[in-house]
């Protein structure tokens, strides 16, 4: 099942079901993701037996699924907490610049709480002060979770993910330095993160949701050019782990969002799914940096496909422009 949020001029949007092609959608009976997720229980089934009558041509009401008109699936959400789940990120960044390596690193997810109160869609533009900041996209994956339990187990947290999410976490590199010698975590430095048009729930991966991650590669170009496709399967810690990491010790309110980080790979031939990574891989390769970060007038695009080659949640593919004032 496929689900999107199209804008009607409110805070939350308005629901809809969208096709597995992504070619058209239907107003859902449940008014905003924020009711469905808070009741998914109930609504599940609901919004299921809708998808199953547009995919069949048969729902009343159907119409052209336009990705513009996409707010993110989730506008805003009560809990935004992103991990760093792919270990070879931090070591190249770690070698790079000669940080040094973060104690219990590779045994404890690392993750900060993000802000979760202004979510852009796929196609808004990314408006920020200056390029003199180090605007840099950052391609991962995110789960929207239903209620969870204080203390929650990683298996158990599996049956908590009810829609998988595709997510540009838009960073702020010239500022992350001193929010993170503060310990106080970032604030600055991680302005909104986009989403992808549409979330999907996990069976429509099929056998590419597995272990508790995504077993696809996400295609990462910008300006045009590739840029990068790393396989997001080799996450060090699933998501499993990462939402039992943050229920440790609060549960998790229906809603909360949980994202993977920054996808990486040790292969180098998969490129990057965010510039500060190439420019680490540019310091020990050459010595010195070489790619800038973005400058105004920018695009990025993200998107990932299936085995069959259809789009599963659609494209990000935004602008960077300057914010007037």
């Amino acid at each position: 099942m496929k689900l999107a949020t199209l804008r009607d001029g409110s805070r939350d949007g308005y629901l809809v079901v969208v096709s597995r092609d992504l070619q058209r959608a239907v107003a859902a009976p449940i008014a905003t993701m924020r009711d469905a997720i808070e009741d998914w229980e109930r609504s599940e089934p609901v919004l299921r037996t809708l998808f199953s009558a547009l995919e069949a041509g048969t729902a009343t009401g159907a119409f052209a699924f336009d990705p513009a008109r996409a707010m993110a699936p989730l506008p805003r959400a009560y809990q935004w907490c992103d991990g760093s789940a792919f270990l070879n990120h931090g070591t190249l960044m770690q070698k790079a610049f000669n940080l040094d390596p973060i104690e219990g690193a590779d045994q404890t997810p690392l993750m900060y709480q993000g802000a979760g109160d202004d979510f852009l869609g796929a196609q808004q533009d990314i408006c920020l002060p200056s390029v003199s900041q180090g605007i840099d996209f950052e391609g991962e994956f995110g789960v929207l979770l239903d209620d969870v339990p204080l203390g929650c187990s990683a298996q158990d947290a599996l049956s908590h993910i009810k829609l998988l999410v595709q997510i540009n976490d838009v960073s702020l590199r010239a500022l992350a330095p001193r929010e993170m010698k503060t310990g106080f975590g970032f604030l600055h430095a991680k302005p909104s993160s986009a989403f992808a048009p549409v979330a999907v729930t996990p069976d429509e991966l099929g056998d590419d949701w597995r272990d508790g991650r995504v077993q696809r590669p996400l295609n990462v170009e910008w300006n045009g050019q590739w840029f990068g496709n790393p396989h997001a399967g080799e996450m060090n810690f699933s998501f499993g782990a990462l939402v039992a990491h943050a229920a440790f010790t609060r549960k998790l309110g229906a809603g909360t969002l949980i994202g993977s980080g920054t996808i990486s790979n040790r292969d180098r031939a998969a490129g990057s799914a965010c510039i500060a990574e190439r420019r680490a891989i540019e310091m020990i390769d050459h010595g010195g940096v070489r790619t800038a970060f973005m400058q105004f007038g920018d695009r990025v695009k993200m998107e990932v496909f299936g085995a069959d080659g259809q789009s599963i949640f659609g494209a990000i593919d935004q602008r960077v422009v300057q914010a007037n004032g």
